[in-house]
């Protein structure tokens, strides 16, 4: 039987996971089927989540730190890097919405910015057009959901998953 906080971090890891691959979900069916076409922040927004997500995934499969012996410590050492590199990009794409509201939005294009560059540099809008191709301008894809801004959602989401990612770490932290 594993330990409850075994439990909970697996846990929270998986939440974490299902949480940035079901954003990514949610804008892909808003693109295609309510039309919403993302602009470069959108797509980069979308490759942060996946990032997250996928870091999240491979948490949830470490050893527990609570386990004991070298496990233990392969566990502890992997779920405070994983949390550091979740909390990181966590704060990376609640700044990427926040530039998104507040600059890019009010913006007529956004073409050749730090989020076009970023996704067209990796070649994911022409690895995978239909994820990361940007559609829109950044006023274009500036839309709201029950009155607040799109980009906001996101962001409390990044807000709550770097929330997480810091409890991931305090717990590994605290371990023996």
């Amino acid at each position: 039987m594993r330990p409850a906080t075994a439990l909970s971090r697996q846990a929270v890891w998986g939440l974490m996971a299902l949480a940035s691959f079901g954003a990514v979900a949610g804008a892909w069916v808003a693109q295609h089927y309510a039309d919403m076409q993302p602009c470069p922040w959108c797509v980069l927004q979308r490759l942060i989540y996946l990032l997250i997500g996928a870091v999240s995934l491979l948490a949830a499969t470490l050893p527990a730190p609570a386990a004991g012996g070298v496990a233990a410590g392969i566990g502890r050492l992997g779920t405070l890097t994983s949390g550091v590199l979740a909390a990181l990009l966590a704060l990376a794409g609640a700044a990427a919405a926040l530039y998104q509201n507040q600059v890019a939005a009010k913006s007529p294009s956004c073409n050749l910015t730090l989020a076009d560059r970023i996704v067209s540099g990796l070649g994911l809008d022409v690895a995978v057009p239909d994820l990361f191709e940007a559609r829109a301008s950044c006023a274009d894809a500036a839309v709201a959901l029950l009155g607040v801004p799109f980009e906001l959602w996101g962001m409390a989401l990044y807000l709550a998953l770097l929330a997480a990612a810091v409890w991931q770490i305090r717990v590994a932290a605290r371990q023996p």
